[in-house]
This record gives C-alpha cells, structure tokens and sequence, in this order.
C-alpha cells in the first residue's frame, strides 16, 4: 500500500530550482545568479512524494525508483541504513573524460549493509555503505554489474547490462530495502560533459524500468530473495 509523505528541499542562490529553468545563456545576468537545476531522486520504497522547494510545490506524485531531470546537484530521498528515510545531497561530476572512456558512480542509498559492486565478476567499487558514492572511469560498452554483501559473492541486486556510452557520466543508484526484498537499481546519465542530462518525458521523470537501460540510463534489477 503506497503512502504519501512531504519533502521539503531548502534552495538558496545558484541552487533552487528543482524544474528546468530557462538555460543561463539565454537568462538575464541576475536572473542567472538566482536559479540553478537540482535533480531529486526518490528512493523510499512504497512511498509516493511531493516535494517542495522554498514552499513551493514543483513536483507532485513522485514514484519511488524515480529521477528526475536536472543539473550538477542531485538530491536524493532515501533510506538510511537503518531504514529511516533520510535527505542526501550528491555533486554530479560532469566534467570531460578521456576517448573511449566513460565515467561510472554508483551511490549506495539502501537500507541495507555495506556492499561491493562488481563489473564482469570483479570488484570495481568495495565496502561501499549508504548513503557514500565512489567513482571510476571505465571503458566504454556493456557493463555487466552486480551488487553483492561487502566481501562475499553474495548478489542481493542483479546482475544488469549497464551501456556506458563514451563521454558520459552514468550515475547509478542501489536503493530500497534488504529486509522487505525490495532492492534494486536505477540510474541517470550525463551526455556530453557539458550539457544537462539526456531528455525524458514531459512529465520531468522517468521510472527505473526491469531490464532497460534508457535515456537516463535506469535498471531497476530483479531484487534477489533470500534463500
């Protein structure tokens, strides 16, 4: 049964805008001063969102698993370790990468132990615990990543096929509940190292689709049950 709760993101200047704004070339030299673009990740199982920037409402009926558009800051709305919900503020890193490489985050926000996350079987990020991130850079093409208990080769979520495209940032996030089952993955991706993320619907969000990798690069992988 989905809930409805209130999160309330606190903007200042150069960072209040959770929707698109007019592009800062195109924006008077003070309007520019005063907005910025922030993406809002939802990541609280079974709780369906408002949020609220500065008193004002710019997104409504937010579904868990959901990001949405926006610019270098992403905040996230998650559970703790423990399982509380909990704000994070993240700085999205979009600047160039090498040819033929791409730029892979991975941001622990579950309720679940420390974790390490594995490319092709081999560890690429260890002992990873919520709410940290770790970056690398990686060679372009299909990834196949899983997520396992730190030092095990125990999978709690996947394995997906990450398409790492070249001189992009893709930005991955493990999310849910290990002790409801509800685990899983879902993603954004920044083109271009100097534009804002790839397009999504009108609506300004995208859901974390089974098995799909899509414009803003989300996988939402099969949570792995207990045996």
């Amino acid at each position: 049964m989905m809930s409805r709760t209130t999160i309330a993101v606190a903007g200042s200047a150069g960072a209040c805008a959770l929707a698109p704004t007019a592009p800062a070339a195109t924006a008077a030299p003070e309007q520019a001063q005063d907005t910025g673009l922030v993406s809002v990740f939802h990541g609280i199982p079974g709780t369906t969102v408002d949020v609220h920037a500065n008193g004002d409402e710019p997104l409504g009926d937010f579904q868990p698993g959901t990001v949405t558009e926006g610019g270098n800051t992403t905040v996230a709305a998650h559970l703790s370790a423990d399982g509380k919900p909990r704000l994070t503020t993240f700085t999205d890193e979009v600047s160039k990468t090498d040819a033929g490489r791409s730029r892979l985050t991975v941001r622990h926000v579950a309720a679940a132990p420390a974790v390490d996350v594995r490319a092709g079987g081999h560890p690429l990020f260890t002992c990873l615990a919520n709410p940290d991130e770790d970056t690398a850079l990686v060679e372009a093409g299909i990834v196949n990543a899983d997520v396992v208990l730190a030092g095990t080769g125990t999978v709690v979520v996947g394995p997906a096929g990450l398409d790492l495209k070249e001189g992009t940032t893709n930005v991955v996030y493990a999310w849910g509940s290990a002790e409801d089952q509800t685990l899983a993955l879902a993603g954004q991706a920044f083109g271009g190292m100097d534009s804002t993320p790839l397009a999504v619907h009108p609506a300004g969000g995208t859901a974390a689709t089974p098995n799909s990798f899509d414009q803003w690069r989300a996988q939402a992988a099969t949570p792995a049950r207990s045996r």
